[in-house]
């Protein structure tokens, strides 16, 4: 058919449109990349036709739940990157690029764990351990959960070992405890807690974070701590053509027997949350999709604070 002068017979003058190279999460485009952001699990699809090629990753897993009653800060999520210029957790290199062809592809990004729950004084339990995050065949750790107050010695004041390790809490018997370790690159250990000297002051030791151990406690120092243990800080990535910390650990949780209240430890750099006070203050919730650990609470009146999600990036040149 002609009409005005152009031949629209069957729509077959209408151009072809390239097909994308790849689709699945946020797409977004910085300078020569192209980016797909999952904050929650999905999946990345290389559309058929396309050849094999080279891409580049960030896979955090999700971070660990605060411990409560003097607890632990939660570990962060495990910090697995292909970006050459950066680095992995645990002060490790960067991995290799990755080469994917066409086809589908299951990315899972872990939640974070949940914040100990409010309990009976010395009856309380670890923050949860985050969920791994996995894109394939690649997995990021989940961090490991903080400690709680443990009266009879019976175990629970250790951190959990995860992507990066749980801080420790306190033990009533006096026993020294240790923080959880954390996995060979991915990140760090948590901070232990030795309450041998007295209990002057009572807190937790500091979540593991990405690129640092979390900060320990020794609760019998004269004069006090002061602040509970700091969570580990976490890495920087610029894979989204903006620098963002991730993988920050959870400050651990403080409780003075006399006024005035210490601080709870800090959150570390990259979503950590920060550490609750007291008896009313519960441990901060670490920020969603940097696989933070959340903050240990300082009595067990008061939750521990959750870990934040995980998230998977991925990014090659268009």
């Amino acid at each position: 058919m002609t009409g005005f002068g152009y031949n629209v017979s069957g729509f077959g003058a209408f151009p072809n449109r390239s097909t994308p190279f790849a689709s699945g999460g946020t797409e977004t485009t910085s300078g020569i990349y192209t980016i797909h952001t999952f904050t929650s699990s999905g999946t990345f699809t290389v559309n058929s036709g396309k050849s094999s090629s080279d891409i580049e990753f960030l896979i955090i897993a999700g971070g660990a739940g605060g411990g409560i009653q003097h607890g632990g800060g939660g570990g962060a999520g495990g910090y697995r990157s292909s970006v050459g210029s950066e680095n992995s957790g645990g002060g490790a290199s960067a991995l290799g690029r990755m080469s994917v062809s066409a086809g589908d592809y299951t990315v899972t990004v872990g939640a974070g764990g949940a914040g100990s729950a409010t309990a009976s004084s010395g009856a309380g339990s670890n923050g949860a351990s985050g969920a791994n995050s996995v894109f394939n065949g690649t997995t990021g750790t989940g961090g490991g959960g903080g400690g709680c107050m443990s009266i009879d010695n019976a175990g629970n004041s250790t951190g959990a070992v995860g992507g990066s390790g749980g801080g420790a809490g306190m033990d009533h018997t006096g026993a020294g405890v240790n923080g959880g370790a954390g996995t060979s690159g991915q990140g760090f250990a948590g901070g232990s807690c030795d309450s041998s000297g007295g209990a002057s002051y009572i807190g937790g030791g500091g979540g593991g974070g990405a690129s640092a151990v979390g900060e320990s406690l020794d609760s019998g120092d004269s004069p006090a701590p002061s602040s509970a243990g700091d969570g580990g800080a976490g890495v920087s990535s610029a894979i989204t053509g903006s620098s963002v910390t991730r993988g920050g650990g959870g400050g651990g949780g403080s409780y003075t027997p006399d006024p005035p209240d210490v601080p709870g430890g800090s959150g570390g750099s990259g979503g950590g949350g920060n550490g609750g006070i007291g008896n009313s203050n519960a441990g901060v919730a670490a920020t969603v999709n940097t696989g933070g650990g959340g903050g240990g609470s300082g009595a067990h009146t008061a939750t521990g604070g959750n870990g934040g999600s995980g998230v998977v990036i991925i990014r090659y040149q268009t």
